[in-house]
């Protein structure tokens, strides 16, 4: 059996293709997000999935969904079985964006055979939008993180990045991390972090990723007066938990977010936001969970993890707790492959 993987060119060395035996990698480019030109895209898929034996189409993320159940347009006896994993939410708001992405949530819920969803409001979603069958995805953590990174150490430390010192050794580490867009919330962070200057000493702000938004973000902080780094991009964000005091996830809207995972695997305390599927994953006692967009019940939450060692320790062991009973990758591949054992069954 060959997978056959269709994407931009882009993904193939991110996906690492190169190095997986029985698997081809076949580049059909359309752009990161819904426009014109994805007529063209949707022939060229259309055309690329026909020059190939395709048993089962399995396609990730709602635009690709949507791209491939138009691709694949005709009698669902004629074509192959689609599954689509819905991995977020579409972007809040109004407006022509949430116009095209209601579209696309309608073309994925009635075209595709089996979506799947990372998070109870995603399946409410998709249901709603009309789709007629509905599982959970199974999402394991990412590869155990890398040996601890000290952020308070001097040497060999990353330009950009002021020295924060561990919670035992002084001035405390909030650290977040995520792609600096809208959706992450960590314009709502800042303003969090003005709530807690009065805290003596006052804690540091740590925010790792690059996105859109990184400028303003620098600005917003500057002009709070909030002591902030952002060292940008960082391949080793599991480590760098180890010196922070306490996680931050302020997402406004979620699925069900990697970073999350690796923070509950590091036994970090964690403050985030019952947004998506983060509540799912920390359950009860794994995390202090606030509204999403609410600064002032954040900065609550995190005075209190900062405040009160005996609430962080209970947070750190809960949080240990809940990254034992996490997926592994061996039991996410043997859910997806019975979800595909079963609409062969029935496309039989």
């Amino acid at each position: 059996m060959v997978v056959s993987v269709f994407g931009p060119a882009s993904a193939a060395a991110v996906l690492k293709v190169g190095s997986l035996p029985g698997v081809a990698f076949i580049p059909v480019e359309f752009g990161d997000r819904p426009r014109p030109g994805d007529l063209a895209a949707i022939l060229r898929l259309r055309l690329a999935l026909r020059s190939w034996s395709i048993g089962l189409a399995h396609a990730h993320g709602l635009r690709a969904g949507a791209l491939t159940v138009l691709a694949l347009a005709g009698p669902r006896a004629r074509r192959p079985p689609i599954v689509v994993t819905v991995h977020n939410a579409p972007p809040q708001g109004g407006g022509v964006p949430a116009l095209i992405y209601r579209f696309l949530e309608r073309v994925v819920a009635r075209g595709a055979d089996l979506v799947l969803c990372v998070s109870p409001d995603l399946e409410q979603r998709m249901r709603t939008a009309g789709a007629r069958r509905i599982s959970r995805a199974v999402v394991p953590p990412p590869d155990p993180p890398a040996p601890a990174v000290d952020l308070s150490a001097r040497s060999g430390q990353p330009p950009g990045l002021d020295a924060p010192r561990n919670p035992d050794g002084g001035r405390p580490v909030v650290f977040a991390a995520g792609r600096l867009a809208a959706q992450k919330g960590f314009g709502v962070l800042l303003d969090a972090a003005a709530r807690w200057r009065d805290l003596e000493p006052q804690p540091l702000l740590v925010i790792a990723g690059d996105g859109p938004l990184a400028g303003e973000l620098r600005t917003r902080a500057a002009s709070l007066g909030v002591r902030a780094e952002f060292p940008g991009h960082r391949d080793d964000v599991p480590a760098l938990f180890a010196s922070a005091a306490v996680f931050v996830l302020p997402s406004l809207w979620e699925g069900q977010p990697l970073v999350l995972q690796e923070a509950l695997r590091a036994g970090v305390p964690v403050v985030a936001t019952r947004a998506g599927g983060i509540p799912d994953l920390t359950g009860a006692d794994a995390a202090l969970l606030v509204p999403p967009g609410d600064a002032a019940r954040l900065a609550e939450a995190v005075r209190a993890v900062l405040r009160d060692p005996a609430l962080a320790a209970r947070l750190r062991a809960a949080a240990r707790a809940r990254a034992a009973v996490l997926p592994s990758e061996d039991e996410a591949v043997a859910a997806v492959l019975a979800c595909y054992a079963g609409l062969a069954r029935g496309h039989a």
